[in-house]
C-alpha cells in the first residue's frame, strides 16, 4: 500500500514553487525594464510640486499609521484588563502583534523603496523622498 499524502502538503509544494517563479520573473522583468525607463525623463520629477506632495502624503500616512498603532495598542491593553477568558486574551495579544507588524512594515517600506529605487536607478526614487523622518 502506498502512503497517503495529506492534501495540504501536496498543494503547498507546487504553490511555493509557483510563487517563487512569479517573484523571480517579476524581479527580472523589473531589472530589465529599468534601463528604458531610466533613459526617459520622469514626468513626476518634472512636475512643479508633485514630488513634495508625494513625500508629504507618505509622511502623513506614516504618521497616521503610527497613531493608529498607539490607539490599537492602548485599546487592546485596556480591553485585556477586563477580559476574563484566556482565548479572548490570546486573541487580543495576536491583534496587538498584527498591529505592530503592520506598523513596522509601514516604517520600513518607504526607506526600502528609496534605497532599492536608487540602486535600480528608478526615476521616482531620485526626486521623491519616502523616508518619513
Amino acid at each position: 500500500m502506498s502512503a497517503i499524502v495529506p492534501p495540504s502538503l501536496s498543494v503547498r509544494v507546487p504553490l511555493r514553487a509557483a510563487c517563487r517563479r512569479v517573484v523571480l520573473s517579476g524581479f527580472i522583468l523589473t531589472v530589465v525594464a529599468v534601463d528604458p525607463v531610466a533613459a526617459q525623463d520622469s514626468a513626476v520629477c518634472e512636475a512643479e510640486r508633485l514630488p513634495e506632495m508625494i513625500s508629504g502624503f507618505f509622511q502623513l500616512t506614516t504618521a497616521i499609521g503610527l497613531m493608529g498603532l498607539v490607539v490599537v495598542w492602548q485599546a487592546d491593553s485596556l480591553i485585556e484588563l477586563f477580559t476574563m477568558r484566556r482565548e479572548q486574551r490570546e486573541g487580543l495579544k495576536r491583534h496587538k502583534r498584527t498591529a505592530l507588524r503592520s506598523t513596522v512594515i509601514l516604517l520600513v517600506l518607504g526607506p526600502l523603496y528609496t534605497v532599492a529605487g536608487s540602486v535600480m536607478n528608478l526615476p521616482l526614487a531620485e526626486c521623491v523622498d519616502l523616508v518619513p523622518w
